[in-house]
């Protein structure tokens, strides 16, 4: 939805005589001044309220006395016009339902049912407007919540020209703004607010005047302050690249196939954006590496989601955070929503949900229709070492494009990894007996095989920095013992499973 399709919506609410419509918005000036050319172009006063100015009309003298909540709704029951009344951050003075015990908040809550009973015969409405979406359970069926768009690549191109403007005009000079870099100047600050996208442009116009290559690491810079701020998700720096990943040439082909999806052109072919894949597999075999290669190969940014943040120690706190998480995914969008171990985050949410109210399964049906909804290009990479604490929905057809079984390495897979462990060392891999590591490492993971060259390079340091050897590298494999071995059982299980309903990565 941009603007205009929010600003249409917005006029079919008040023109069908909704009593409350809940803006969230972080752009409050923005959203004031677009609700200000409305009630002009539709003969309606305009009112204001805060905590700090009181209630009053646009532009005229507030009331000191109407700072309080209460007495403002009963000015607002009073008012006998065509209105429309802003109320600005009223969240916190609704208070929530467990807080019988607070006086003022209750009578809030019931002036707000009063007036909302009269509303509806009247031509007045109220906006609630906050960058937080906090609603009572008793007023949650009078109040229709809408989010605010942000700017979109037509927007962010004006807001881009109308800064070069008036940079030129104030300092009497010319900058030069090539259009290919404009739109992706544009496409790469989606998901910054109006401001954010202004504060990027003046930082990025006043070292030089002018507009470049490297003003587009500002953005990922100012993208990374907002994820920093949130605490929900964090931007993952991603140095890894598929050369780095042994073997998985059939995730691999697969993952190449689909890099250019995301493109205009693409879409123009027809072709869907990719959704994303669940890795399933034995601990240690690069399902996290190659999530991470992803990112490089697509050239998309990587967004690394811990569900344990989710979570929050209010009543509905966990719900609002994984909202809020997915609304941010989507603003950043097109981007890669990496959740290592997810059947750790959403253990038991295919249970009863007894052991924490039910919040873990409220949270898991929010993420899955979601996922079953999004239309913006976020593309999910989810990674699992067991399928015992998977909810069945997550593995529907549908919720992901597909599901690979990454194993165990392949005789030529082990080589390939310690090729490129030794090779990383600084080593030349052809002096190494490569057919007696690769006997000796049979059942190991890459990540077992990578801590024995890395083991090996600590005894040979230990005793006088001297040459590794393929001995060296031997003895390590020797002293370890595989999680191939320690939990065969359980890879034997998840190897039965897998069988017949994931795609072999391999």
């Amino acid at each position: 939805m941009n603007v205009s399709d929010f600003v249409k919506e917005l006029r079919n609410l008040i023109s069908a005589r909704y009593p409350v419509i809940y803006i969230v918005s972080y752009e409050e000036n923005f959203v004031v001044s677009g609700l200000n050319k409305l009630c002009q172009s539709t003969n309606k006063n305009f009112y204001i309220w805060s905590v700090t100015e009181g209630f009053h009309k646009i532009d005229a003298k507030d009331d000191p006395k109407s700072s309080d909540p209460l007495n403002a709704l009963k000015k607002i029951d009073e008012l006998d016009e065509k209105a429309l009344i802003v109320l600005k951050d009223l969240h916190p003075y609704m208070g929530d339902e467990n807080e019988q015990y607070l006086v003022e908040p209750i009578k809030v809550r019931r002036k707000l049912r009063d007036i909302i009973l009269k509303l509806k015969s009247t031509f007045k409405t109220l906006i609630l407007l906050s960058p937080i979406l906090k609603i009572p359970e008793v007023l949650e069926k009078d109040i229709v919540v809408m989010d605010f768009p942000l700017p979109d690549v037509p927007e962010i191109e004006n807001l881009i020209e109308n800064k070069i403007a008036v940079i030129e005009k104030s300092h009497n000079l010319k900058l030069a703004l090539n259009l290919t870099l404009k739109e992706r100047f544009a496409k790469a600050a989606l998901g910054l607010t109006r401001r954010e996208v202004e504060n990027v442009l003046n930082k990025a116009i006043v070292g030089d005047a002018k507009l470049n290559e490297d003003d587009l690491d500002l953005i990922i810079h100012e993208k990374k302050q907002i994820l920093r701020k949130t605490g929900l998700l964090e931007y993952f720096d991603v140095n890894e690249s598929f050369s780095n990943v042994g073997g998985l040439n059939n995730l691999k082909d697969w993952l190449e196939k689909r890099g250019k999806a995301f493109s205009e052109e693409a879409k123009a072919f027809g072709l869907p954006e990719p959704k994303g894949i669940l890795l399933l597999g034995v601990q240690g075999c690069g399902k996290s590496l190659i999530s991470k290669a992803i990112s490089a190969l697509w050239k998309l940014p990587m967004l690394r989601f811990d569900l344990g943040n989710i979570f929050g120690s209010y009543i509905g706190q966990s719900e609002e955070n994984m909202r809020k998480a997915l609304k941010i995914a989507e603003a950043l969008s097109p981007t890669i929503l990496w959740i290592d171990e997810i059947e750790k985050g959403f253990a038991g949410a295919g249970g009863s949900g007894g052991s924490d109210s039910g919040v873990t399964k409220r949270i898991f049906g929010t993420f899955i229709t979601w996922m079953q909804e999004k239309t913006n290009p976020v593309f999910i990479i989810a990674t699992a070492n067991s399928i015992e604490n998977l909810p069945p929905e997550l593995l529907r057809k549908g919720r992901f494009d597909e599901i690979f079984f990454v194993d165990l390495p392949t005789r030529n897979e082990i080589e390939t990894i310690f090729k490129i462990h030794i090779s990383k060392r600084n080593r030349d891999p052809k002096q190494f007996d490569m057919n007696t590591l690769c006997e000796l490492a049979n059942g190991f993971s890459g990540a077992e095989i990578e801590q024995a060259v890395i083991s090996a390079l600590y005894d040979v340091y230990y005793d006088g920095k001297r040459e590794l050897k393929t001995e060296d590298l031997a003895k390590s494999l020797n002293e370890t013992v595989p999680l191939s071995v320690t939990m065969g059982e359980k890879i034997g299980h998840l190897r039965e499973w897998a069988s017949t309903r994931a795609r072999n990565a391999t």
